[in-house]
Formats: structure tokens, sequence, C-alpha cells
């Protein structure tokens, strides 16, 4: 819904613009650089919106183009800490095991300890 919403905006401004061009269609003087030149206001009207229009979608490009990339980025991030996530779950495992095994030994040499302070 709201994409149609701008997609309706944007051909009322569109349709705004083109009849604001076609009542204005005395020529006017346009100065470039070094050249003076009389041109009909219409198309004055229409190519600055044309420009206009290409910025916008050249900006809009170049913001979606950075986010892609970013996003494309971190999903490979998200993939490779999901993946180390996985694998110090199994370490943990395992090093649980280990210290249980430490404490076990740990058990045993202290109880070997005290029967050698009773002998």
């Amino acid at each position: 819904m709201k994409q149609q919403t701008w997609i309706i905006l944007t051909l009322l401004f569109a349709l705004l613009i083109a009849i604001f061009a076609v009542i204005n269609v005395d020529s006017v003087q346009v100065d470039f650089l070094f050249v003076q030149t009389d041109v009909p206001l219409i198309l004055v009207i229409l190519l600055s919106a044309l420009l206009g229009c290409l910025a916008v979608a050249s900006v809009t490009y170049a913001k979606f183009y950075q986010l892609k990339r970013e996003m494309k980025q971190l999903k490979k991030e998200n993939e490779e800490l999901k993946q180390q996530g996985e694998l110090t779950d199994g370490n943990h495992a395992i090093s649980d095991e280990g210290d249980q095994e430490v404490n076990l030994q740990d058990e045993e040499n202290s109880n070997s300890d005290q029967k050698s302070d009773w002998s």
C-alpha cells in the first residue's frame, strides 16, 4: 500500500510539472558560461525536472548499492559467527568433560595425599 501511494504521488507530481511546462511555452534567454541562447521555457522546465530526477535516482542507487553490500558482509559475518558458535558449543562440551576428568584426578590425588598422611 505504501509503495502504491508513492507511485500515485509521483505520477501526480509528474502531471503537475507537465501541465506547468505546457502553460509556459514562451522563449527565455538561457546563459551558459560563454554562450547565450533563447530556448522555450517548456524545455528548460522539463530538462530541469529530468536532471533532478536523475540526481535523486543516482543518490538513491548509490545508497541502495552501499546497503546491499553492507547486508552481504553482515550475512557473511553472521554465518561465520554461527559456525564459530557451533564449534564453541562443541568445545565447551569437550572442555567440560576435560574439567571433570581433571577434577576427578584432583580428588584422587587429594585422597591419596590424605591416605599417605594417615600412614
